[in-house]
């Protein structure tokens, strides 16, 4: 296992430094001026360019820049961002919190709905009940997640008023304790309830296929001619190794919400690092993006690596 575990750990740090390189190179080579942006269009002072320039170390060349960011970055000091001249460490551990709640909350809730309705179906194939899912799973996976949130806030907040348009809390109230957490439970609601209809599609049908394909294999058959009870052949058998792809499934859409949650951060003004990311593309702010992009990288890196050690646990073969 510990082995196992090693070559996981190699795998992730080789692919956050894949990501890295990839990300310098396209947003450098990505068109804009982030020193022009910050002079402003009308201004065109050479000094004023060189000295920016050099203040955020883009007078050198790719390769050196390159080299630079990543000495700083394993330090982590991931450089100042250009449009608001603070440390992008502290502007990204600010911001972080939101959206790591955001995401935890709507992947663990949308793993389990869309997994007890996939299992509900699988157990009632060609029943009413599976024909309502499977129709409700298919409309939910063609709706783009800005475009639902957006209906949700028509319905639920322009409409019937019952649920907050924008932000984390009431900015008119100041709560505290138990009444500052339901305030934010209550804001939730919304972006929360927007990715989990998001992802139940995704497993509703890995769980209602996994259930169907090891319910028909050979083994559970002989099961079943042996006498053994149907409830004790769900839990036992079928329910354990059904369950084993829907745990892949949840890192990578664990993976997606992490680097796919900033269009609902910015459609509900969500406090996180949806607005940074956008400001910083918008304004060619470097080094934000970057650092950014390599929290991102390494938060998949490492939901990947836990979710394989995961694996490995419940499936023995893995291992080997």
């Amino acid at each position: 296992m510990g082995k196992y575990i090693g070559k996981r750990v190699l795998t992730g740090i080789f692919t956050i430094i894949i990501a890295f390189t990839l990300n310098f190179i396209i947003i450098n080579l990505a068109p804009g001026d982030p020193v022009r942006t910050l002079m402003g269009k009308e201004t065109d002072d050479q000094q004023l360019r060189v000295a920016l320039e050099k203040k955020y170390g883009l007078d050198k060349p790719l390769p050196v820049q390159y080299v630079n960011y990543l000495k700083t970055a394993m330090k982590g000091d991931l450089g100042t961002s250009i449009i608001y001249n603070r440390p992008v460490s502290k502007m990204i551990v600010e911001k972080l919190p939101a959206t790591i709640l955001l995401v935890l909350t709507a992947a663990v809730l949308s793993l389990i709905i869309g997994t007890a309705m996939g299992i509900i179906a699988a157990r009632r194939e060609g029943s009413a009940i599976d024909v309502i899912f499977s129709g409700l799973s298919y409309i939910l996976n063609s709706m783009p997640s800005f475009w639902l949130g957006l209906m949700l806030i028509i319905i639920f907040s322009s409409k019937l008023k019952i649920l907050p348009t924008y932000g984390m809390t009431d900015p008119r109230a100041s709560y505290t304790g138990k009444a500052y957490v339901l305030d934010v439970m209550k804001h939730m609601i919304l972006p929360v309830g927007t990715l989990i209809l998001v992802e139940i599609p995704l497993y509703f049908r890995i769980a209602k296929s996994s259930v169907l394909q090891v319910t028909n294999e050979d083994f559970i058959l002989t099961l079943r001619a042996a006498g053994m009870d149907e409830k004790k052949i769900f839990n036992k058998y079928i329910f354990k190794n059904a369950i084993l792809p829907t745990i892949t499934i949840f890192g990578i859409s664990l993976a997606y919400l992490i680097t796919g949650v900033a269009l609902i951060e910015i459609v509900f003004a969500w406090p996180g690092t949806g607005r940074l990311v956008l400001t910083a593309i918008n304004q060619r702010d470097y080094p934000t993006l970057m650092g950014m992009y390599l929290i991102m990288s390494i938060s998949i890196a490492v939901v990947m690596m836990i979710v394989d050690i995961i694996y490995a646990i419940l499936d023995p073969r893995i291992r080997y």
